[in-house]
């Protein structure tokens, strides 16, 4: 059986580089040309095409990074085995991270099977993590989880909404931000 060959190095680059200047450029101008994509990525028009054979298939590309590195980034926050505060902190500043480098492709993300698939992955792998908060005492043991998680997916969707972070607007603050209005809502703190 053969297995399929993997890209050359510098073909990747050049598939990267593309998907890059696609989302700023169709995030910019929705109705860019390939031949601006690919003048913004510093490729020829024929290489685009070589790769991507229209507009399509180059946004289904963008689609299918956005939702690799969504899954990669709550992959990386360890929700099933870091101290459930500091993977809900750390898979909040990856998604929001992820969310701001792709908004024109989650902006447009289709419900494809394979899509509702990686959003339904997520959704549990969630789950699992506000149920590991739960009983550490994170959120309150008579809370509906489900409710939870969809709270905390608004929040995290408004969060991505501010255009022009400032320095104190960062993934790791935003994140912060998001936590704590998750886990003590906006009620005054009470002293301990």
């Amino acid at each position: 059986m053969d297995t399929p060959r993997q890209p050359r190095a510098d073909a990747r680059r050049s598939v990267n580089a593309i998907l890059v200047a696609a989302e700023r450029t169709l995030g910019r101008n929705p109705a860019a040309t390939m031949e601006q994509i690919a003048e913004a990525a510093g490729v020829a028009r024929t290489t685009i095409h070589r790769h991507f054979a229209n507009r399509e298939t180059l946004f289904e590309a963008m689609v299918t990074g956005a939702l690799e590195d969504f899954s990669g980034a709550v992959e990386a926050a360890r929700p099933e085995t870091a101290p459930p505060l500091i993977a809900l902190h750390q898979a909040t500043a990856n998604v929001l991270q992820v969310k701001r480098d792709w908004r024109f492709a989650f902006h447009g993300l289709p419900d494809s099977p394979e899509n509702t698939q990686v959003k339904t992955d997520i959704a549990q792998r969630c789950i699992t993590m506000l149920q590991r908060g739960q009983k550490e005492g994170l959120i309150d043991p008579d809370a509906d989880l489900d409710w939870v998680r969809r709270v905390y997916y608004a929040l995290v969707e408004e969060a991505t909404r501010i255009e022009e972070p400032d320095a104190s607007l960062h993934a790791d603050a935003l994140a912060a931000k998001v936590v704590s209005t998750l886990l003590h809502g906006v009620a005054p703190r009470r002293a301990s």
